[in-house]
This record gives structure tokens, sequence and C-alpha cells, in this order.
């Protein structure tokens, strides 16, 4: 319950503090093309419910229709000024209305397509238990999503080999290990990564030593060495193809 007051009332807050960036912002975005500066796009939820999530725009208008839900950093439905948007984590501003509605909190596993929790083993499926973040320890250590997938001849399956068995794992380990107090830790991470993110690494790294994660997985968070295909959380074998 205080998560929850706490969520409305800062967002309510951070609404009314950012409205001038929001006003700029969507007007910049608008006059690319004279379309919607909006990107609303139905995401999974908490309990597997269907929500309309909220950000600026960052692509061509009906990039959706590519069929691609994963995007690399170089991907060609990015217009020059969403690439700045993005870097700056801009485009995630509007999520705040979706804490408004009661739909997103601060910090939880990030909302993603149907398509990808479709395909969710059953242990994925417990990320679906609480309202979905704008942030959370895999969006900091995965905050270079985009580079890890450059180039990619095929970004979905690209991002179902290296990233989901990763991102799921720290999704699941901040559920299994959840307080007001980490979340707290969490968006303050946040905040830091922005200027120095190698240092708010070893600041994860730590805690999750002293949570007593596995070492694997506290390779992962260190992101000293390549990523290479791995199952995700539930399954023995690496996904394969994205059907």
């Amino acid at each position: 319950m205080i998560k929850i007051i706490s969520d409305y009332i800062i967002a309510f807050i951070l609404c009314v503090i950012f409205s001038p960036i929001i006003c700029i912002v969507a007007l910049l975005i608008w006059k690319q093309d004279y379309k919607n500066p909006f990107y609303i796009a139905p995401r999974v939820g908490k309990n597997n419910i269907i929500f309309q999530m909220i950000k600026f725009r960052t692509m061509v208008v009906n990039a959706d229709d590519s069929g691609v839900d994963s995007t690399s950093i170089n991907d060609p439905r990015i217009t020059s000024l969403g690439a700045t948007i993005r870097k700056f984590k801009i485009d995630e501003i509007p999520n705040l209305f979706n804490i408004l509605k009661g739909e997103m909190s601060f910090v939880g596993p990030r909302p993603n397509v149907k398509r990808e929790t479709d395909l969710y083993t059953q242990e994925e499926k417990h990320l679906l238990s609480v309202k979905p973040g704008i942030t959370d320890f895999a969006s900091i250590v995965f905050s270079d999503e985009g580079e890890i997938l450059k180039n990619s001849m095929d970004p979905d399956l690209d991002y179902n080999q290296l990233i989901r068995p990763w991102k799921s794992r720290l999704g699941l380990f901040y559920i299994d290990n959840k307080n007001y107090f980490s979340d707290i830790f969490i968006i303050y991470l946040t905040i830091l990564s922005l200027f120095a993110r190698e240092y708010t690494l070893s600041k994860i790294y730590l805690f999750f030593s002293k949570k007593g994660a596995s070492k694997k997985l506290m390779s992962i968070i260190r992101r000293d060495s390549i990523l290479q295909p791995y199952p995700p959380p539930g399954m023995n074998e690496i996904v394969r193809s994205r059907m």
C-alpha cells in the first residue's frame, strides 16, 4: 500500500515538474512528420493483463508493421531525434501517466509485448505477478541493449538468446528480494547510471553478492565479458526460434 500511494504522489509531482519538458519534446517530435508524438502500444502487465503503455515516439510512424520487437542501436526505424531521446531515457517520461493510471510502478520488470510473454517459461511467468516498472536492475545492467543487438540479422532471436535469460533472472531476483528500500536503491542507481555506469554496476554487484546470487549471474552483472547464448530460467536449452 505504501508503494502504491508513494508511486501515485511522486508520479503526480513529476508530471507537474516535467510538464514543460513533455510539451517541448512532444512538439519537436510532432514537427518531424506532423504525426502523433506519443507511442501508445499494448504491453503485458500484472496478472497477464494487457494495458496501453505510453512513451514518446522515437521511431518512424507504423514502425511496428515490421514485426520486429527488439531494437538495435542502429535500427533504421529510429529517427535522428529519437536516437537522442532514447540515449537520455526521455522516451520513458510518459510512463508516468501509466503509473497514475495504476498500470505501472516506478520499479519493476519492464513491460513486454505479448509475443515475448507467450514464450515465458513457467518460472518466468512469475515476472507477471507484480506491476511492470519504469526501471529495475535489468534496465540498468542492460541499458546498452541496443548496442548488444547492433548489426544483428535477427534482433528478436538474439534478444532471446543473449539478453532475455539474464533480464528474466534479474527480474525474478528483484521480486524475491523486493521491499520499499530496495526500490529507493534502484531509483538511485538508475539516476547514477546515467553518469557513472561502471560504478553503478559495481554497486549492483555488491548488492547481489550480499544477497547470495549465483556466480554466473554475478559475472553477467559485471558485464566484463561478451554475452553468449544461454537458456532462460526454467529451460535447459537455448531458444532456437521465436515461434
